[in-house]
């Protein structure tokens, strides 16, 4: 029996878990995994619109991922198609409202959008019922699409979507939509800063620090779930490590143009000063107001640091700069942190920085090949780099390589 008030509980607190969430990729994962967990649905994407395109964000479909070995995961790219009536997401767009199909293979003539058969053939797959639900604000319209795809009984079989869930999606979609904006809007100011520190330091363009977040998230996940993290503290900590990621070197923006854009090696006395821009990031976020400041001030301070304890700035006081107490070295400087000693957003950057610099472009040095790269990572586990968070970052290397395409330089 269809229990109406059970099912509007039950979208309402749905509705109220992903306003916790802060980071916009987390967030836009969460909706579709939250949606598909409410009408069953055995796979899912979110479009988000872009001018008078929606681009793909993300996927997930559980019959591919039980094809995977245990602890992979899909692998997609990163796509747009237009707002308009062609096809059946650019329709919802279009118009801005939802579509309800028992079967896309047998969608009645004379419809002006299509389902494209090529997906299913690429993927192996076989798509029937979908629900595809337009995201919108009433001040700003559509701001992006999400699709549920074949709606499954208690026995696996698929089925069309119920008609009575569609209110509460509908519902469930409003809160959606204004948590994507309210996340953007997050991800726009740390991107201000990044535009900021841009200004200053070449290298710190909107790209890389999004392929270093995104990476350290992939590799911290990876790391977590094999230390038997509960999943939602995983989850949170993710949230968290994805904005403080992206902020990583934005002390630079308190270092001299004549140190940050030397096309050359950095002498003794302009190396001291360059170091300077983990203590100076980590003082931005001193006032820990959220645990966003908190992560974001453990990874300026910490990523530079390494696992045998010679990396920097070790043990120091980041309102002066000074060595703590009892932690003072003969040369003036202090400490480095080791092993564990470092926290893990320090440790999980320190790898996803590294992979992105060695594997990019600099002023200084051309791009290094992957296995070069790789080689090198791998050489420095147990030295500059946390064991344990190597092997995770090997193990996720097939989607780090899809982020690296998601954020290309050049865009």
């Amino acid at each position: 029996m269809f229990d109406e008030k059970q099912r509007l509980k039950n979208i309402i607190e749905l509705g109220q878990e992903i306003t916790q969430v802060k980071d916009i990729d987390i967030l836009l994962e969460r909706i579709l995994a939250v949606a598909r967990r409410f009408v069953n649905a055995d796979a899912g994407s979110i479009y988000v619109k872009e001018n008078d395109r929606l681009r793909f964000i993300s996927a997930q479909n559980d019959t591919l991922k039980k094809r995977l070995a245990p602890g992979k995961k899909l692998i997609y790219s990163s796509f747009t198609i237009p707002v308009d009536m062609s096809s059946i997401a650019g329709y919802v767009a279009y118009t801005g409202e939802m579509l309800a199909i028992t079967d896309v293979y047998d969608l009645p003539k004379g419809l002006p959008y299509s389902f494209n058969k090529e997906y299913d053939r690429v993927s192996d797959y076989h798509t029937q019922s979908m629900l595809t639900v337009p995201l919108k604000l009433t001040r700003r319209g559509i701001i992006g699409v999400m699709q549920l795809i074949n709606a499954k009984d208690d026995s696996g079989n698929v089925y069309s979507f119920l008609k009575e869930d569609e209110p509460f999606i509908t519902h469930f979609a409003g809160s959606a939509a204004l948590a994507v904006e309210h996340a953007a809007m997050t991800r726009d100011m740390i991107l201000r800063m990044i535009k900021m520190a841009e200004l200053r330091d070449p290298k710190e363009t909107g790209p890389h620090v999004n392929r270093v977040a995104a990476y350290s998230v992939e590799i911290y996940e990876t790391w977590a779930a094999r230390r038997g993290m509960p999943a939602d503290e995983m989850e949170r900590n993710k949230d968290v490590l994805r904005m403080a990621a992206m902020l990583h070197d934005v002390g630079k923006v308190a270092i001299s143009d004549a140190i940050l854009k030397k096309p050359a090696k950095l002498d003794p006395d302009e190396i001291i000063v360059m170091r300077q821009h983990t203590y100076l990031g980590s003082r931005l976020f001193s006032e820990h107001y959220s645990e966003f400041d908190e992560a974001s001030s453990i990874v300026a301070m910490n990523h530079h640091e390494k696992w045998d304890g010679t990396g920097y700035p070790g043990y120091i006081d980041a309102a002066t700069g000074r060595p703590l107490p009892g932690y003072e070295l003969k040369d003036g400087g202090a400490r480095g942190k080791k092993a564990e000693e470092t926290p893990p957003f320090g440790r999980v950057v320190a790898i996803a920085d590294v992979y992105d610099a060695l594997s990019c472009r600099r002023v200084y040095k051309e791009p290094w090949g992957e296995d070069r790269v790789l080689e090198t990572l791998k050489s420095d586990s147990g030295k500059h780099f946390d064991p344990e968070m190597i092997d995770a970052f090997f193990a996720s290397l097939d989607t780090i390589r899809s982020v690296a395409k998601r954020y290309p330089e050049n865009e």
